[in-house]
C-alpha cells in the first residue's frame, strides 16, 4: 500500500488558500491526495472554489495526483460535474463521506441508490467506495444480528461498490478492524487510518448504547458523542496500525493507507508530519 493523505486533515488551511496547502502537504511527503469536498451542491471540484485545470496544474508541480475525492451531499442530482471534474484530475475512486440511516428498510432503499450511483461512477472510469463512521455497526434486526455495514456489503453490487474502511470509526463501532479488513479485503481498495489516545481506552465503544437503547443515529446525535480530544495522530494512540497495514496488504486489493486527522491540538501543518515521521516507522507501505 501506498500512503496517502486526505484534505480534510488540512481543511482550515484549504479553505483560505488551496492551491498553497497542496503544495505544503507535498513538502510533508504526502503524494497521493484525498479530496474534501463537503460543499458538491455549490462547487463541483474540491470544494474551495478551484478549478480543476488550476488543480491539475498544481498537481504537475508539485508530483502529486489526486486518488479519490469525499462528495457531500452525494447524489444523482449533482453527480454529473462533479464526475466531469474528477475525471479531468484522473481520479480512481469517488466516496460517499456519511450517511445516516433510519431503520432497515431505509439501508436497503438507500443501498439502491448507491448502486444506481456507482454505476455512473464506473461509466466515467472511477469506483464508487463507502466510507463508514462508527454508527454503521448498528443492528436494527436482533434476529438476524446483521449492522448497517453488512446490509450494505450484501446488499450492493461488489463488482461497483467498493469500501474505504476508516479503521478508527471501525473501532469506536465496537469493531475490530484487522478482521473487518479480513473479511471485505476484496472490497477494501482504501484505508482511513488515525488513532485513538490511550486516555480512551474504555471510551473507545460508541455503539454499545446505540444498540441497546435503539438509538437512531442522526448527524445531531454523532456531534453529540464525538470529542475532539478522542483523536491523536498517527503511532501516538492504541491502535494496531501495523496489523492494520498486514492486513490490509494480504487483502491484495488495498491501494491507499490515508491519513484522515479529524481534530488534532496541533496546527493541521504540524499534525499531519507527526503522523508522516510515524508512517515512516512501519513496514508494508511505500510513498
Amino acid at each position: 500500500m501506498k500512503v496517502g493523505i486526505q484534505l480534510y486533515s488540512v481543511r482550515n488551511h484549504m479553505e483560505k488558500d488551496p492551491v498553497g496547502t497542496i503544495r505544503h502537504v507535498a513538502e510533508a511527503g504526502y503524494r497521493y491526495i484525498e479530496a474534501a469536498n463537503h460543499h458538491a451542491d455549490k462547487d463541483s471540484g474540491t470544494g474551495f472554489g478551484a478549478g480543476a485545470k488550476e488543480i491539475k496544474k498544481v498537481l504537475e508541480d508539485t508530483g502529486t495526483r489526486i486518488i479519490s475525492a469525499h462528495i457531500a451531499p452525494f447524489n444523482a442530482e449533482i453527480i454529473k460535474p462533479v464526475l466531469e471534474y474528477y475525471a479531468e484530475l484522473e481520479s480512481a475512486y469517488i466516496v460517499a463521506p456519511m450517511d445516516f440511516f433510519k431503520d432497515k428498510a431505509d439501508v436497503l432503499a438507500k443501498c439502491e441508490v448507491y448502486n444506481e450511483l456507482a454505476g455512473l461512477c464506473a461509466g466515467a472510469g472511477m469506483q464508487f467506495l463507502y466510507h463508514n463512521h462508527f454508527h454503521e455497526f448498528q443492528i436494527f434486526d436482533d434476529k438476524d444480528g446483521k449492522t448497517i455495514f453488512d446490509l450494505i456489503m450484501e446488499n450492493t453490487d461488489p463488482a461497483l461498490v467498493g469500501v474505504e474502511l476508516d479503521t478508527y470509526w471501525a473501532a469506536r463501532g465496537g469493531q475490530d478492524p484487522v478482521k473487518l479488513l479480513e473479511k471485505y479485503g476484496e472490497r477494501t481498495r482504501l484505508i482511513h487510518q488515525k488513532d485513538i489516545p490511550a486516555a480512551w481506552r474504555e471510551k473507545i465503544n460508541l455503539i454499545e448504547p446505540v444498540n441497546t437503547d435503539k438509538i437512531t443515529v442522526d448527524i445531531n446525535y454523532f456531534m453529540s458523542v464525538v470529542s475532539p480530544e478522542a483523536f491523536t495522530e498517527i503511532g501516538s494512540g492504541i491502535l494496531p496500525i501495523q496489523e492494520i497495514i498486514n492486513a490490509g496488504n494480504r487483502g491484495r486489493r488495498t491501494d491507499y493507507i490515508v491519513l484522515e486527522q479529524d481534530f488534532s491540538r496541533h496546527d493541521e501543518y504540524e499534525s499531519i508530519r507527526i503522523s508522516m515521521e510515524s508512517f515512516r516507522k512501519f513496514t508494508g507501505i511505500e510513498w
